[in-house]
């Protein structure tokens, strides 16, 4: 597939990647960085890409609730709250890039090492650094994600931060910060596992068919596209469960936990509604994943340091 491709498009957009020369030379030598390090530039990273993707995320929540098509969404809600309306919950969404993201993004490369899967070890070995580094952030970020999800699905006067975090701990204690905390670390394992996995085999594939260095941001650009398609596969049923549990009003209960949520969701909407949401999804993660992974990548070259 990229063997059919890869010389016209190199053709047209080498002099925009001249730089590559440089970054090849720099980070050929880099050292590895070390968790911490890692773990701060993946949130650096990730708390810079979600400036542009959350307008996405807001429509994709909503969708996920309204059962509401994109346009109606878009429209409805540019038309009901404004354009702010598309930032609502965004400081929910930089405590949570510079917590559960770090760690997934930015602990991976040191997590792959440190189980032994480098370039020629097998697939479901970069996949497992993928499960552990997402299931481990997501633990953490778990607050962050439902006080955003509650955020964004609010049609009417945008709630203060304060008085949003108030009202959830009054009514539900800390528990309240943890609802949908299975299905959001399940999620995240599946996410991160075929995130970082794909990412990193397609690398690979990318090199081999192309010519093009393994950090190339040509070869780092699509790597991050193909891996965007493929987490919207297999993510999507858990994110609308996600979406469903985290939405659940501040003072009061709907769901026994992740399986009385998923029995209820099909039972209401059938099998096909676990995927609802599929191109606004789509539309968040293959950016999401590419600025991501593009910026890291810069920022481990800015720092002297070797690539994913």
């Amino acid at each position: 597939f990229f063997a059919t491709w890869a010389r016209p498009v190199g053709a047209v957009i080498l002099p925009v990647f001249r730089i590559n020369i440089l970054i090849e030379a720099t980070m050929s030598t880099g050292r590895k960085p070390s968790l911490i390090e890692s773990m701060g530039l993946g949130g650096t990273a990730a708390a810079f890409a979600v400036n542009f993707t959350h307008p996405i995320e807001t429509v994709k929540t909503r969708m996920q609730v309204s059962g509401d098509g994109v346009a109606h969404t878009v429209t409805s809600t540019a038309r009901n709250e404004g354009v702010a309306a598309f930032y609502k919950g965004i400081a929910f969404a930089y405590g949570r890039e510079l917590s559960y993201t770090s760690v997934k993004l930015g602990a991976y490369a040191p997590v792959r090492d440190a189980l032994g899967a480098g370039k020629d070890a097998p697939f479901y070995m970069k996949f497992l650094a993928g499960a552990i580094t997402g299931g481990v952030g997501s633990a953490i970020g778990n607050p962050f994600d439902v006080m955003k999800t509650l955020a964004q699905t609010n049609s009417g006067k945008a709630v203060p931060l304060t008085e949003l975090v108030g009202d959830m701990y009054r009514s539900q204690g800390l528990g309240g910060f943890y609802r949908g905390v299975e299905v959001n670390i399940m999620r995240a394992c599946v996410l991160n596992a075929t995130k970082m996995g794909c990412y990193d085999i397609t690398k690979g594939k990318v090199t081999e068919a192309t010519g093009w260095g393994r950090k190339d941001i040509r070869t780092s650009f699509c790597a991050a596209f193909v891996a965007g398609f493929f987490m919207t596969c297999t993510v999507a049923p858990w994110d609308r469960l996600r979406t469903t549990l985290m939405n659940q009003p501040t003072d009061k209960k709907l769901y026994n936990g992740f399986a009385d949520c998923l029995v209820k969701t099909v039972k209401q909407d059938g099998v096909l509604s676990l995927w609802r949401g599929f191109i606004p999804i789509w539309a968040r993660f293959a950016p999401q994943a590419t600025l991501q992974l593009l910026t890291i990548e810069f920022l481990y070259n800015t720092f002297g340091f070797s690539g994913i």
